[in-house]
């Protein structure tokens, strides 16, 4: 083996190691099982959206289909033999609202979950923050040697009396 192949195989061991060490880090871990759950959410909001949402719409507008409601600029110019001479231009107004519609929803739930974690933080640190307090009102109990001690004084001073 060459010294040049050495250091080629050198290099991918180091590469490979490098690489374990960064995908063994629970941060990369964190991250993925947070792409994963992210993924799973951006599911459940597409469909409150597509299933739940956009039917209500359509309900109070009239249409079957709140995806369709479109603008169109141009129609679509087609032969006698079915051929499409000219592509029609329409604007997809549904579908636009319904993406707007998905990310507010996904907006308001993060949302939702920062306030709550934020709310739980407080709530944590103002706790510490009274135990705190609590330990340094309150004197510290004397142990006993310092209770024997003064015991032994008191009992000097009246012996002296």
């Amino acid at each position: 083996m060459s010294n040049e192949s050495k250091s080629v195989t050198k290099k991918a061991r180091g590469l490979i190691g490098e690489f374990k060490a960064f995908i063994s880090r629970g941060n990369v871990i964190d991250m993925a099982v947070g792409v994963i759950i992210a993924t799973a959410f951006g599911k459940i909001t597409t469909s409150l959206v597509n299933d739940v949402v956009m039917p209500a719409i359509s309900y109070f507008i009239g249409s079957a289909d709140a995806t369709s409601l479109n603008i169109t600029l141009r129609p679509e110019v087609v032969d006698e033999a079915g051929n499409i001479i000219t592509e029609g231009i329409t604007l997809g107004i549904g579908t636009f609202i319904g993406t707007i519609i998905d990310f507010l929803l996904v907006a308001l739930v993060v949302f939702l979950v920062i306030k709550a974690m934020n709310s739980a933080k407080d709530k944590m640190e103002a706790a510490l923050h009274k135990e705190k307090e609590a330990a340094e009102e309150a004197p510290p109990e004397p142990s006993q040697e310092e209770v024997l001690l003064t015991e032994i004084r008191d009992l000097l001073k009246e012996q002296k009396k």
